[in-house]
């Protein structure tokens, strides 16, 4: 098991076999001996692997993890036996042991993952990926207990559906901090265009993506913006923000903020439009899952006659990561949606481009202020290369069911916006929302066992 984690890349944090047979535990002494050291430990640990080499000793691995009182995932794995070596002298009861850790598991109201099989070998590659699946799980859960999200600006008047209950999130971990969007564009006016950090964010903007078509004023107002974005996310450590993208940062700054947004999710410190603060966890819910950039986008289409297919689109702040062409094709431009209300020559910034064909998991969370719960719902399905002419940054999904999916969105309630990631981690999440946070979460068409 050790070489099995060693060769996925965790550190490992064990007893050693000078401290207990083997470094196992089998008593009530080791099991104090392991807390101890686990206790110790606390903030190098993301999740437990219970290993049953054999059937194990039920109460020592309970009271382990009762006395370390960590609160982090815990998988329990058991070895398998081979079918020509059911002697006394080598059968594992591992089979009926991980039964009795579990039930006591139960009773201690710790929460478990299970492997895939019943049992299986470290070295067999369904372990690997349960492995994977359950490292995914803590990335989440330590993500989303301490996260910090940035709200910039007041959500945009029209759009009741981003209001969300900062109490709720903070019940679980997820702190909201506020800045008034007249004070944000007060900082942005002491800067000076010529000063060393705009110009360091200025030259990063311009090798972000393409912008010959995006005048020189609008580039430096970014970079001006972009320098006290970065400045506020440090100052109150934020790993996550939800903009007020629109109409007033268009009306008297003079651009769209997509630009600055697409750079912080493709650095996978999720943005979010439209202050959806709640889209913001959910993107950071993907990102840490799959280690990818995630996006915000709207279900906004349907595509032709097939009910399993749709469009989804933003006007676009999406990472260029998610792009055709390892996002070589993605370009910046002028938003043509708002465009027509402040003009072409103060909306420029949007980020142009078609979402690459890829298999995605979405993701929505919302907090439910009637019911006092955060909930969601989650699934995987593929961005597909159909054809489709259309601007902003777009794409074209399958998803099995959709019209079953569709209609639980609206009779649940829930949002227009939706998370996507490019990598197939609904299982992981999953997991993490609903076992580890106590979120209920919809799994639209799970796969089967």
């Amino acid at each position: 098991m050790m070489a099995a984690l060693e060769a996925a890349g965790i550190s490992i944090v064990a007893l050693s076999p000078e401290q207990t047979p083997y470094g196992s535990i089998e008593s009530t002494a080791d099991a104090r001996q392991a807390a101890d050291l686990l206790r110790k430990q606390a903030d190098r640990i993301d999740g437990v692997v219970v290993t049953l080499p054999n059937f194990g000793d039920e109460r020592a691995v309970a009271d382990a993890l009762r006395w370390s009182s960590l609160r982090v995932p815990v998988l329990v794995q058991a070895f398998p036996d081979v079918a020509g070596r059911m002697t006394i002298a080598d059968r594992r009861d591992s089979f009926c042991g991980k039964m009795s850790v579990c039930n006591n598991l139960r009773q201690y109201d710790i929460p478990f993952t299970l492997t895939t099989r019943h049992t299986e070998h470290p070295d067999s590659p369904t372990f690997r990926q349960d492995l994977a699946d359950f490292a995914a799980t803590c990335r989440v859960v330590k993500g989303l207990r301490k996260l910090r999200v940035g709200a910039l600006g007041a959500r945009p008047a029209a759009f009741k559906t981003v209001r969300y209950s900062e109490k709720l999130l903070e019940k679980y971990g997820v702190s909201v901090d506020t800045l008034d969007l007249y004070e944000f564009l007060g900082r942005v006016d002491r800067l000076s265009d010529d000063s060393a950090s705009v110009q360091a964010k200025l030259s990063a903007i311009r090798g972000y993506v393409p912008a010959g078509q995006v005048p020189e004023v609008s580039l430096r107002k970014m970079a001006r913006m972009g320098v006290v974005l970065d400045e506020w996310m440090a100052e109150g450590g934020l790993e996550a923000t939800a903009i007020q993208c629109w109409t007033a940062l268009e009306e008297f700054f003079g651009i769209v903020p997509c630009t600055l947004m697409s750079m912080l999710s493709n650095a996978l410190l999720p943005s979010a439009c439209e202050v959806d603060v709640t889209g913001a966890v959910a993107m950071v819910a993907l990102s840490r899952a799959s280690g990818r950039p995630a996006a915000l986008v709207d279900w906004n289409n349907n595509y032709g006659d097939d009910p399993d297919k749709g469009v989804v689109f933003h006007c676009s702040n999406l990472p260029k990561g998610l792009f055709t062409n390892d996002g070589r094709d993605a370009r910046m431009d002028y938003q043509q949606i708002i465009a027509g209300t402040v003009g072409e020559a103060n909306s420029f910034g949007t980020i142009v481009g078609r979402v690459a064909a890829a298999p995605f998991t979405y993701l929505r969370v919302a907090t439910d202020d009637a019911a006092g719960v955060v909930r969601g719902y989650l699934g995987e399905g593929e961005l597909t290369d159909d054809p489709l002419d259309t601007f902003g940054g777009y794409g074209v999904v399958r998803i099995p069911r959709f019209q079953r999916l569709l209609r639980h969105i609206c009779e649940n309630g829930f949002e227009h916006h939706v998370a996507i990631t490019p990598a197939r981690v609904a299982k992981a999440i999953h997991e993490a929302l609903v076992k580890y946070l106590g979120w209920p979460a919809h799994w639209h068409e799970p796969p089967e066992g």
